[in-house]
C-alpha cells in the first residue's frame, strides 16, 4: 500500500522502548505494549505481584518522554478529591481556588487501585475516560499525552474492592510484567548496584512530540474488511452458542480499543495501514480482561487467554485489497 511514510514513527517507537529498557530489564514486549497504549490514547491495568517493576516502569516512561509523573497509593480511606484535586480556601485572597490533584500528570501510577473504595475508583476512571476534571462547574483538562498505569495485586485480596467489569472495560489493555529471566535479573542487580535510577534516564522525545505521534495514529488506514474483522472477533465472544464459557463478551468499547491498539502497532511497524497480524498481536492484551467467565468455566480452570486464542483461530481472516 502506498501513502505516508511512517519510518519516523517506527524509529521513535523503538527508541522509547529501548530507553525504558535501560532500566526495565528483560520486558521489551510488555514495555512495547504499554507504549502502544500511550500512543493509542488508552490506559493500562497491570495485574502483578509486588516488586516486579511497575513503579520503575512508570517513572522511566515519564522520564523517556520528558513528561511529568505522579504516583497515587490507593487505600480504603482515599477520597476522590485526593486524586482529582479540589477547591481550597485561599485566606490571602479570601476566595476558593482549585488545587490540582496527582492525576494532573502525563504518566500517573495508580498503585493497588483495588484497595480504594468504589467511589474513589469511579473518580479516577471518569478522568481516564474524559481526560478532564470538573469542579464547581469549571472544567480542568489533564496534560496531553496522558496515561494511567493502574496496578493490582492478584494474590492479596483482603481489604480490597475488586474492579467491576464496567470499570475493567475502561482500560485499553491488561498485562503482567512477571518475573524477569535469570540474565535480566542479573542485569537488574548490576544496574541497581551501580546506583542507576529511573530519574537518571535521559529524555529522548518531548511530550509535545509524543502528542504528534498520537495524532498520527488516527491517520492509520483501516479497510472496511479489517473493521468487520475486529467486530466479528468481538461478536464471537458474545455468542453463547459459540462461547458457552462466557457470561459476558467483549464490549463495543473493546472493539474500539482493539482498533486503536492495532493502529498504533501498524505505525510502530512503520506502516500506514492495519493488517491481520497487528490485530492478532494486540488482541490478547485487549480482549481477555473484558471477558467474564461462567462459574462452571471457572471451576473447570478455563482461562480467558485460551478463549481469546480460540476466537483468533475460529474467526476467518479478511482478504485485504491492494491499494
Amino acid at each position: 500500500m502506498e501513502g505516508e511514510n511512517f519510518d519516523w514513527f517506527g524509529r521513535w517507537f523503538r527508541a522509547i522502548v529501548d530507553n525504558v529498557g535501560l532500566i526495565v530489564k528483560g520486558k521489551r514486549a510488555e514495555v512495547g505494549m504499554v507504549v502502544l497504549a500511550l500512543l493509542g490514547e488508552g490506559h493500562v491495568l497491570i495485574d502483578d505481584f509486588p516488586g516486579t517493576g511497575k513503579t520503575t516502569l512508570a517513572k522511566t516512561l515519564a522520564a523517556s518522554i520528558e513528561g511529568s509523573w505522579n504516583r497515587v497509593q490507593f487505600t480504603p480511606d482515599l477520597l476522590p478529591s485526593d486524586v482529582t484535586g479540589g477547591m481550597i480556601f485561599n485566606q490571602r485572597d479570601t476566595a476558593f481556588e482549585f488545587h490540582a490533584g496527582p492525576i494532573f500528570a502525563n504518566v500517573v501510577l495508580g498503585d493497588e487501585i483495588n484497595r480504594a473504595s468504589p467511589k474513589t475508583q469511579s473518580a479516577l476512571l471518569q478522568v481516564m475516560e474524559e481526560s478532564q476534571v470538573t469542579v464547581d462547574g469549571i472544567t480542568h483538562n489533564v496534560p496531553h499525552p496522558f496515561i494511567v498505569l493502574a496496578t493490582q495485586n492478584p494474590v492479596e485480596q483482603s481489604g480490597t474492592y475488586p474492579l467491576p467489569e464496567a470499570q475493567l472495560d475502561r482500560f485499553m489493555i491488561k498485562l503482567r510484567l512477571g518475573y524477569p529471566n535469570h540474565d535480566a535479573e542479573v542485569a537488574m542487580l548490576e544496574s541497581v548496584g551501580s546506583g542507576q535510577r529511573p530519574s537518571d534516564v535521559s529524555p529522548i522525545i518531548e511530550a509535545s512530540e509524543v502528542a504528534q505521534m498520537i495524532a498520527a495514529v488516527h491517520t492509520i488506514k483501516l479497510q472496511s474488511s479489517m473493521q468487520s474483522y475486529i467486530v466479528r472477533l468481538c461478536d464471537y465472544t458474545r455468542d453463547p452458542e459459540r462461547m458457552p464459557e462466557l457470561r459476558l463478551g467483549v464490549s463495543p468499547r473493546g472493539a474500539v480499543a482493539l482498533m486503536q491498539m492495532a493502529r498504533a502497532k501498524a505505525a510502530a511497524d512503520s506502516r500506514n495501514y492495519v493488517n491481520v497480524d497487528d490485530v492478532v498481536a494486540v488482541a490478547p492484551f485487549v480482549m481477555g480482561h473484558r471477558m467474564l467467565l461462567t462459574p462452571q468455566a471457572e471451576l473447570d480452570d478455563v482461562t480467558t487467554s485460551s478463549l481469546v486464542q480460540r476466537t483468533l483461530r475460529d474467526v476467518k481472516h479478511p482478504d485485504l485489497k491492494r491499494v
